[in-house]
């Protein structure tokens, strides 16, 4: 049975791990006989998000505790998972990828990555093995991985961001994938396009079939 690490960043859209993707992913993995390793950063939140009206609240929240609500309480901490341990790697979205496991949302191209997270990642990719980038994740690829061909989708702002720390960005379609095939890095949309939950299932499916085709 292959072991594919999930990089979980919270529980929430809009402070952490986007749910519905992250779930997603888990189902994915299960259904193709893959054991799913839940990890995620032992630190603070960035910040905290009501998210019925989406504005921002004056708690303190733990990403791993957190994470370990989607995960139902079988979750590591990341700073414990090594390279090795796994077949593959994979990073669902939410603005989690881009506040928690990394700052991109505040430092833009000039960000910087979990000291864990970027671990992980690199020994993965130093060992050949695949990586599954998901939503806003592609982000925290970008920065690790030099000259990476991935997407987000098709918003300009980002996927120009990304380009400037050296990524070959592809517009891409919610049901589709972008490969590249030398670095082994798989990525999908996600709910960087949406709409909504049977949109996204079919691009994260297709994505988590190429990482274990290929690791």
């Amino acid at each position: 049975m292959k072991k594919v690490g999930v990089i979980l960043s919270g529980c929430g859209y809009l402070d952490g791990a986007e749910i519905h993707e992250a779930v997603l992913t888990l189902l994915a993995l299960d259904e193709a006989g893959a054991e799913a390793v839940c990890m995620a950063p032992d630190i603070p939140q960035r910040k905290v998000v009501n998210h019925i009206t989406g504005e921002d609240v004056k708690e303190s929240r733990n990403v791993l505790i957190e994470s370990a609500r989607i995960a139902r309480g079988k979750i590591v901490d990341i700073a414990t998972v090594k390279g090795a341990d796994l077949d593959a790697l994979t990073l669902p979205g939410g603005y989690g990828a881009a506040l928690n496991l990394s700052d991109f949302a505040v430092a833009g191209p000039g960000m910087a990555v979990n000291e864990d997270v970027a671990r992980v990642v690199r020994e993965v990719h130093e060992a050949g093995k695949p990586i599954g980038a998901i939503c806003i994740s592609p982000a925290v690829i970008s920065k690790l991985i030099a000259g990476v061909k991935l997407t987000i989708g098709n918003d300009a702002d980002t996927a120009g961001a990304l380009e400037k720390m050296g990524s070959k960005h592809e517009n891409c379609a919610v049901n589709s994938i972008v490969v590249d095939g030398e670095q082994k890095v798989v990525s999908t949309p996600a709910y960087m396009l949406g709409p909504w939950v049977k949109d996204v299932a079919s691009g994260i499916r297709e994505c988590v079939k190429e990482v274990l085709a290929r690791a």
